[in-house]
C-alpha cells in the first residue's frame, strides 16, 4: 500500500471522526476511578462511540475482541478488557481507541492516573505526551519522517526511559493501518518526505525502564519485560505546508 495523499472531502471526514473519537476520549476520562473494571470501561467507550453512528475500529479488528485497547501500569499496549480487572488507587491506565465515520478512521490513545499516583507515574506520563507534541513539531512538509522519530527518541531518552521498538505508529485512513510505519526511534534512512494531505498516527510508547517487550499467551497484550511502567499517547494528524493539524483533539 502506498502512502496516500487524502482529498479535501476525505480530510473533512477524518476531522469528524477526529471530534468524535476526542469527545470518546473525553467521557471516558471522567468515567476513570478505583474500583472500575476495564471490562466496563470498554463497554462504555463502546457505547459513546456507536452513539455517534460510528463504529469502533478496533473490535474485530485482526481478532481483538473488543472497542478500546485498555493497558494497566506494565502493559505497554494492547490490553484486553476484563470483568476481573479491577482498576485501583495508583494504578496508570492507557486507553487506545479508533472509529470509523463514514469510511474513514481516527486513532488516539491516552495514559491516566487512578487516583493518587506516584511522582515517577506522573512524570512517565507527562514525558510520554510531550514526545508527541517533540514529534510533531517536525510534522511539517518538506522534512523527514525520521525527524519526527529522532525528536521523540531524543526526548524519552533525555529521561532515562525505554523508547519501545516492537511497536510503531502508522499512516490511517480508509484503513486503520496504512502505510508509512511511524517509528518512535531514529533510523538510519531518513524516511519518506512529509507532503500536505499525508495522515498519520503518531504514538510514542514509552518505558519507565528499559525498552525490550513481550507478548503474554493472549496473544495481544505487550508488557514490558522489567516489569516497569509504560505510557502511551497518540493522535492522528494531518500533515500542512506548516504546522501539522491535529485530528483527534477537542
Amino acid at each position: 500500500m502506498a502512502v496516500t495523499i487524502k482529498s479535501e472531502r476525505e480530510i473533512t471526514l477524518m476531522r469528524e471522526a477526529g471530534k468524535i473519537l476526542a469527545a470518546t476520549h473525553e467521557e471516558l476520562e471522567k468515567a476513570l476511578k478505583p474500583g472500575i473494571s476495564t471490562w466496563e470501561i470498554n463497554r462504555l467507550g463502546e457505547e459513546i462511540i456507536r452513539s455517534y453512528g460510528c463504529v469502533p475500529s478496533f473490535k474485530n479488528y485482526m481478532g481483538y475482541p473488543a472497542a478500546i485497547c485498555i493497558s494497566v501500569n506494565d502493559e505497554v499496549v494492547h490490553g484486553i478488557p476484563d470483568k476481573k480487572r479491577i482498576l485501583k488507587d495508583g494504578d496508570i491506565v492507557s486507553l487506545d481507541a479508533g472509529v470509523i465515520y463514514k469510511g474513514y478512521h481516527s486513532d488516539a490513545a491516552r495514559t491516566h492516573g487512578i487516583g493518587e499516583i506516584s511522582p515517577e507515574a506522573k512524570q512517565l506520563i507527562a514525558v510520554t505526551k510531550q514526545c508527541f507534541f517533540e514529534g510533531i513539531k517536525y510534522a511539517k512538509s518538506g522534512n523527514h519522517l525520521n525527524d519526527i522519530s529522532k525528536a521523540i527518541q531524543s526526548y524519552a531518552e533525555a529521561y532515562g526511559y525505554g523508547v519501545v521498538r516492537d511497536l510503531v505508529g502508522h499512516g490511517i485512513g480508509s484503513h486503520l493501518h496504512e502505510d508509512p510505519e511511524v517509528p518512535n526511534f531514529s533510523r538510519k534512512r531518513r524516511g519518506i518526505k512529509l507532503r500536505p494531505g499525508m495522515t498519520l498516527a503518531v504514538e510514542p510508547m514509552i518505558n519507565a525502564g528499559r525498552l525490550n517487550v513481550r507478548w503474554l499467551d493472549d496473544d495481544w497484550t505487550v508488557v514490558t519485560e522489567d516489569g516497569s511502567l509504560s505510557a502511551h499517547y497518540e493522535n492522528t494528524i494531518l500533515i500542512t505546508e506548516d504546522a501539522p493539524e491535529i485530528l483527534s483533539r477537542c
